[in-house]
């Protein structure tokens, strides 16, 4: 009697990053929905970056060894700045998501500004400025006030999960918020605030005839004391997701557009989540990318999949074969 073949997929999860609670989340819900063709590896980088396969301290060459694909559940640095992917690519074993020199430019939020810059007439920019470590200790905080927009979000420049991001409304907050955020690096971008609805919209590469397919936008309605949807809201479940979101079809329409802009312009790969805040009067504004966006039963992308009557196995095997077939 012979047996099939089951392609071996490695799920990466953990890391050196601020979201390995997270990321091992994603790891495990993806793990669990492996459909049964599959079998699944479960890779575990440590906060330190060592690779464990079954408990086993392996290199990633060992890791990896007879691997048909590698599913990147990280997040946040190494996993979304393009380290890993680096390390996949040098050693030839297809991966799910962006490659490296995209991830890198998506992680930062200057350089994902700077690459939409030309579509313009499709992805909506708040105005921003980004000060180094150096400026804003030459400057203090009332030079740093003198130079911004009020009120302002102040952010690190490469951070996912919200973290290190205050909303500022008046000078008294500006020196915390700086300090904040340099916690998480050596550049703060300080960005425009723009109060409007927040909404998130993903995009599935090869699904139902197109080639960037945008799924339905969510909104994302964070408890009424949060000034956004920040760490909190994201993972303490106070937040709201609504799908179908309550828009208008030209909102809708708007936000999609907007999202399979950002997927295509800066290169992305397989799959992708975008943010964004809708102004009662501005419209659509971009706020940010996710390459890796969360895949546990309560992420945001795993409720726009089943909105359109995908399961969260049938997505996972679709990018599991686009990565397969090296799309």
């Amino acid at each position: 009697m012979s047996f099939a073949h089951k392609s071996r997929i490695a799920v990466l999860r953990g890391g050196p990053s601020s979201e390995y609670e997270i990321s091992l989340k994603t790891g495990e819900s993806i793990l669990k929905s492996l459909p049964s063709k599959y079998e699944g590896v479960d890779v575990l980088i440590s906060k330190e970056g060592v690779w464990h396969v079954a408990g086993m301290e392996k290199t990633p060459e060992e890791a990896l060894r007879h691997i048909d694909v590698a599913f990147i559940a990280l997040h946040g640095h190494y996993g979304e700045d393009g380290k890993i992917q680096r390390v996949l690519e040098h050693l030839g074993v297809p991966f799910t998501g962006s490659g490296s020199l995209a991830s890198a430019i998506a992680m930062n939020k200057r350089s994902t500004k700077e690459a939409l810059s030309s579509l313009r007439d499709k992805v909506k920019l708040a105005a921003h400025k980004v000060f180094s470590r150096e400026e804003i200790a030459e400057k203090g905080a009332y030079g740093i006030f003198r130079e911004i927009f009020h009120p302002s979000i102040v952010k690190p420049l490469s951070s996912g999960s919200s973290f290190g991001i205050t909303v500022v409304k008046s000078f008294l907050g500006l020196e915390e918020a700086l300090a904040k955020a340099l916690e998480h690096g050596d550049f703060v971008m300080v960005e425009e605030f723009i109060e409007g609805r927040e909404a998130t919209c993903g995009i599935i590469e090869g699904f139902r005839g197109e080639d960037s397919y945008a799924l339905l936008p969510v909104e994302i309605v964070a408890p009424p004391l949060a000034p956004f949807f920040d760490y909190e809201s994201k993972y303490n479940g106070s937040s709201q997701h609504i799908c179908p979101a309550h828009f208008d079809e030209e909102t809708s329409r708007a936000i999609q557009e907007a999202s399979r802009a950002v997927h295509e312009g800066l290169g992305l790969r397989h799959y992708s989540r975008s943010d964004f805040v809708v102004h009662p009067k501005r419209g659509v504004y971009f706020i940010e990318v996710n390459t890796l966006p969360g895949l546990t039963e309560h992420s945001l992308l795993p409720t726009s999949v089943k909105a359109v009557g995908l399961s969260l196995s049938d997505m996972i095997a679709h990018v599991i074969e686009l990565a397969r077939a090296k799309k």
